[in-house]
């Protein structure tokens, strides 16, 4: 059995892996993630690598087993099931789900977990759009492109968001923004990338931080496919 914090590691690793497209991590990279010193992180991974959950050699990149990558989206599937049973039963808003859902994705028992998921209905997503991986660890799609990428003049769809802190959540809904609400992209200042949107007919302006943080896929885009506006890329 895995400790807890041995779970947040391997979970931190393949969230990299999902955030930067790249199978291998860097340990400064993955020390920043979970706010601990390098050193930390190497003492870590030479337990991990004793388990056989990643391939890792001092200095050099790290990358999941099959193990460790099974193991992983297991966690990320507790904990995506946990915030939309917060969400949807307890009336937890989607900021306060997360904290509570890295309590309760350590739990062991694989039967709850299924009872859980059947008890939901099978949901695909979690509150804050991020895809759950079933039973079989499949996860159908992930979204690559933000609103950073979308020209002036047109508009998209925002479908999951990049940073779950609190936060950054408290501030999306601040700007009137929520899972599925078309967003207008109106100007986009050439020296900061500062962007200025309209959302339910409401204009605010937002950082180039912001809108890498928000996903989004072209509203007439067909999923799986590209479009002439933005070429959503969903595998």
């Amino acid at each position: 059995m895995l400790s807890q914090t041995e779970e947040n590691y391997l979970k931190a690793l393949l969230k990299i892996t999902f955030d930067n497209g790249n199978t291998e991590v860097g340990t400064n990279e993955l020390a920043t993630l979970l706010a601990v010193k390098p050193a930390t992180v190497s003492d870590m991974l030479k337990r991990l690598k004793e388990k056989e959950l990643v391939d890792y050699e001092k200095y050099g990149k790290i990358s999941l087993t099959s193990e460790g990558r099974k193991r992983a989206i297991e966690v990320i599937r507790k904990h995506r099931l946990w915030e939309t049973f917060l969400y949807e039963k307890f009336e937890f808003t989607w900021d306060e789900v997360h904290e509570v859902a890295e309590q309760l994705e350590h739990i062991q028992s694989a039967k709850l977990i299924d009872k859980l998921d059947k008890f939901l209905d099978y949901p695909e997503f979690d509150p804050h759009g991020d895809p759950i991986p079933d039973k079989n660890g499949e996860i159908k799609v992930h979204f690559k492109k933000t609103l950073s990428d979308v020209e002036v003049g047109n508009s998209c769809k925002m479908v999951a968001v990049k940073d779950n802190s609190t936060s950054f959540l408290q501030y999306v809904v601040k700007v009137g923004l929520g899972i599925n609400n078309e967003i207008k992209v109106l100007s986009k200042q050439d020296y900061d990338a500062l962007l200025v949107i309209e959302v339910n007919g409401i204009r605010s302006s937002v950082s180039q931080k912001f809108a890498e943080n928000i996903f989004i896929v072209c509203q007439n885009c067909i999923i799986g496919s590209a479009c002439s506006k933005v070429k959503c890329e969903i595998n």
